[in-house]
């Protein structure tokens, strides 16, 4: 193997399953080493046969299928583990004792001796049965590291095929991560070095690289960085900072990586947090008027790498911190075209949602731009909304308060009506009647987008005592205000089409 070749061991089958909460049937477990061995991972961990029936079929299937990935189990240093093993129908094994003297005093009841003796035992026992051997020295990171060092010399001497450095708990700090490979890669020699990263203080990532500069030529991943307490060194972090960072040569193939990531989230039920590297929903989406403006120039002024070699799309998303590029260029998408004056005012009110911490949808955007976009011209509007007031409950007539400006000239009214929307509509067809006759023939939602304070579409047609009709909408956070402005916009066309005549 090349020196600059890094093998990924993939143990989202078995470490990743020990995630709290999650649980995984053979079928699920079959599925996941398919895209697993399609990603182009080195060796997949398939389970830990000794925990139950169901995980030696899942194991069994798994090898059934004749993967180009290698198969590995798990297995104590117990014949017990080791014979479950060989019913796998695998050839390669991962055998563990634990070794700090906190493990042996409170776990094993073992001594330093004891436990060696034990490993040598049970590794002697593996290879008369011609399996491929992995060897981890358990919770190795708060071992005595002289113990350590000469543990693995010792094993290294009795035929173990490849050595894994396990960080149990996740305390190293890739400092010490370096020194205990280097100390062990001088005791082991030519034998391959392995590292198995937790991430309890976020560290397993870069511990893992860390290690791999050591001189370790494998690491242990999960998808999602899945795994017990706080997870293992996520894969996805793991093999694009090798490859695009660190320039070594692995087997993943990159632009599978949020596919596979999207599918053991699903199958597992554990979502991956927005701001997640590489996978997460955030990764590769911009806000800011100026990150997006540098973007949609070059997308090297704030991507570190294009999104498409780990099988993303570039998001832009609109939010208090939009600029006008941004906007536009997600209009132009969505297939609308406006103004410079039509984009200001959308502008305006995506940012005036933001700074009421609303989150602007793509469906929210639309809806403005929709509402914006068929608006009358300012100048031709003959009547603006200046005040709105609305009361209701359970024990009061629901009753609105409008007071509209008409050619200059300001005018208020009240109403009531079966809810603030009727009594909202009813005011302004009574303050307006004098200048046109309208009423409102339809009305409806047309789009309702995210939780309770999300922003309302409201489609509205509206005919006069003429027989014109017009449709009209506007968008708002306020399913009332919403209605009003429809309504306006409506009459505002209407006497638009009367003037025309």
């Amino acid at each position: 193997m090349s020196s600059n070749r890094v093998l990924i061991f993939d143990t989202t089958l078995r470490d990743g399953e020990q995630t709290p909460g999650v649980a995984l049937t053979p079928d699920d477990k079959l599925t996941i080493a398919k895209q697993l061995d399609r990603l182009g991972v080195d060796i997949i961990e398939a389970g830990f046969p000794i925990t139950s029936k169901g995980e030696i079929e899942a194991i069994k299937r798994i090898a059934a299928e004749g993967l180009s990935a290698k198969l590995c189990v798990l297995a104590r240093c117990s014949r017990e583990d080791i014979d479950a093993a060989l019913n796998c129908d695998v050839d390669y094994i991962h055998l563990f004792i634990a070794t700090s003297d906190l493990h042996l005093k409170y776990k094993l009841k073992l001594t330093r001796e004891e436990a060696l003796n034990k490993a040598i035992e049970s590794i002697e026992y593996a290879k008369s049965h011609g399996l491929y051997i992995e060897f981890s020295a358990e919770d190795a990171t708060r071992t005595d590291l002289d113990y350590l060092v000469s543990f693995y010399k010792s094993i290294a001497e009795v035929g173990v095929d490849k050595v894994n450095i396990p960080d149990t708990v996740g305390v190293a700090t890739p400092s010490s991560i370096t020194r205990i490979v280097s100390s062990v890669g001088s005791a082991v020699g030519s034998i391959p070095i392995s590292i198995h990263c937790h991430n309890d203080f976020g560290l397993a990532v870069a511990n893992s690289i860390a290690a791999v500069e050591a001189g370790a030529r494998q690491v242990h991943v999960t998808v999602n960085g899945l795994g017990e307490r706080a997870g293992n060194a996520a894969l996805e972090e793991v093999a694009v900072a090798l490859k695009i960072l660190y320039g070594y040569d692995i087997g993943v193939k990159l632009p599978l990586i949020y596919e596979t990531s999207r599918l053991v989230s699903r199958i597992t039920g554990v979502y991956v947090q927005p701001n997640k590297a590489i996978v997460g929903d955030n990764a590769f989406t911009h806000e800011s008027g100026i990150h997006t403006h540098g973007i949609l120039s070059h997308p090297l002024t704030y991507e570190p790498i294009p999104p498409e070699l780990v099988g993303r799309r570039r998001r832009l998303v609109a939010g208090k911190h939009a600029g006008r590029h941004g906007i536009m260029k997600m209009l132009e998408e969505m297939g609308i075209k406006v103004s410079d004056d039509e984009l200001k005012t959308i502008v305006e009110k995506v940012k005036d949602l933001g700074d009421k911490g609303k989150k602007v949808t793509d469906a929210d955007l639309l809806a403005i731009a929709r509402s914006i976009t068929g608006r009358v011209k300012s100048e031709e509007r003959r009547v603006k909304l200046v005040e709105l007031a609305v009361v209701t409950g359970s024990r009061v007539i629901p009753t609105a308060s409008v007071k509209l400006e008409v050619d200059g000239k300001t005018y208020v009214a009240a109403e009531t009506g079966v809810g603030p929307v009727d009594a909202a509509l009813k005011t302004i067809e009574k303050i307006l009647s004098p200048t046109v006759k309208a009423r409102l023939k339809t009305f409806r939602l047309e789009a309702i987008t995210g939780g309770s304070d999300a922003l309302a579409e409201v489609m509205i047609v509206v005919e006069d005592d003429r027989g014109n009709t017009v449709s009209a909408r506007a968008a708002h956070e306020d399913i009332v205000m919403a209605s009003v402005e429809a309504m306006i916009e409506g009459i505002n066309r209407l006497i638009s089409i009367r003037r025309e005549y």
